[in-house]
């Protein structure tokens, strides 16, 4: 059996700030896109140079670059595989100037100009920037121009003077030490963003929850004051059936004032990241009589309303409360918490323990309905709690709302 929140109001995502992940995905496409361009001005010195090499050698060589410039174009604006796709590029090109004296077709005249290897340097030694750690793609910076340089000044490279050799291959080195250093000093600048972005949210988030704390702590002793002091006293001063009745309908009214006072929550417009509600939810576990194992995956630097991370954080802790309280012992009990798109989270608490019957609970048992419920609702989120006599219990936290794709057939919808 299957308990779900009522359908919420779908929650408007935060718009990300400038991160990490946004910088490399524009450098991995300002690379592809600058490959396919030099690329293309390479074709005019590759067909005057078609008669020098083997046309195996030759043309395995040309299908492997040039093809590989189209999948990595592709995959860089798919965000797939970039780094992959960009080393393999910059390690096949690597092994065809290395191969490439040794496969020249014996008396064949050899152009004494530059060959169309050198016009796709750059282009390499770039995506082994994006590729590889800073070391690695420091060493291929020098020594793809150093193999060309040993090339090019023997009769296979056109027998070019030391001087000619040097310069080509020292601007190289130029002009991909620019490139390795502009992507270096922009991520570095990007994580030196990402960081403060963090702090400072983090910062700025425990403000507001001290803030929203109070606000909720003031409410609720107004509450108790107004609403339930006075039932409490009527009820205790209650000897006809008319007085018993008007205190009956008082307490209703006093449970429903707490009800929504625990279901308020300020929107002032802050977000979280989804890194710092999983490692609040992580010390909380850590924190319980028995500690829980929590697994996180794909979170990324997606943010989220506070609101939200609030409701989501105050569901997940009430959820693995109950199932300390009520599954038993000697269960498995477990936390998963991963990212989905669009900029969205989800957080499963599970156990195998006795598990429940949720047709069973009585109506004026308020722990999960507004603890989980209706608190994930009033956030624009969705929780579903799974869960039968003695197969255990499964509550899905989802933000923002959405369908899940596949459900019990038997439901019960609770409405707030």
């Amino acid at each position: 059996m299957t308990v779900s929140g009522p359908a919420a109001p779908t929650s408007r995502t935060p718009r990300n700030p400038i991160s990490r992940r946004q910088v490399e995905r524009v450098l991995s496409r300002s690379v592809a896109v600058f490959g396919i361009v030099f690329g293309a001005q390479t074709v005019p010195w590759l067909l005057g140079q078609l008669d020098e090499a083997d046309p195996v050698w030759l043309w395995t060589s040309v299908a492997v670059l040039f093809g590989s410039l189209v999948v990595v174009a592709v995959l860089a604006f798919a965000n797939r595989w970039v780094r992959r796709s960009q080393g393999f590029f910059a390690l096949a090109y690597l092994a065809a100037l290395a191969t490439w004296p040794f496969f020249l077709l014996p008396g064949a005249e050899i152009f004494p100009g530059i060959h169309w290897l050198y016009y796709l340097m750059t282009v390499a030694t770039s995506m082994a920037t994006i590729a590889f750690p800073t070391f690695s793609a420091t060493v291929y910076l020098f020594t793809a121009p150093l193999i060309y340089l040993a090339v090019r000044a023997t009769p296979a490279g056109g027998s070019a003077t030391l001087g000619l050799a040097t310069l080509e291959a020292v601007y190289s080195i130029f002009l991909g030490g620019a490139v390795l250093i502009i992507i270096t000093m922009l991520r570095q600048a990007s994580s030196s963003v990402d960081g403060a972005q963090a702090t400072a949210l983090d910062r700025y988030g425990h403000a507001v929850r001290q803030h929203a704390t109070e606000v909720e702590r003031v409410q609720v002793d107004a509450i108790v004051h107004d609403s339930v002091l006075t039932t409490l006293l009527s009820a205790a001063r209650a000897r006809t059936p008319e007085a018993k009745a008007l205190a009956a309908t008082m307490a209703g009214n006093a449970i429903g004032h707490l009800r929504d006072a625990a279901a308020a929550s300020p929107d002032d417009g802050t977000t979280v990241r989804l890194t710092t509600l999983a490692a609040r939810i992580e010390d909380a576990a850590r924190e319980l009589s028995t500690p829980i194992e929590v697994r996180s995956k794909s979170l990324g630097t997606t943010s989220l309303p506070t609101t939200a991370a609030e409701s989501l954080y105050s569901a997940a802790v009430q959820a693995m409360v109950n199932s300390l309280a009520h599954a038993g012992e000697g269960v498995d009990r477990w936390v998963a918490i991963r990212g989905v798109r669009p900029g969205g989270i989800e957080i499963i608490v599970g156990d195998t323990g006795v598990g429940f019957d949720l047709g069973a609970v009585p109506g004026e048992r308020l722990g999960v309905r507004v603890s989980i419920i209706e608190r994930l609702a009033n956030a624009g989120g969705r929780a579903v709690i799974q869960a039968a006599a003695g197969e255990g219990t499964i509550v899905t936290l989802r933000w923002p709302h959405a369908a899940p794709a596949a459900e019990p057939s038997e439901r019960v919808e609770v409405s707030a």
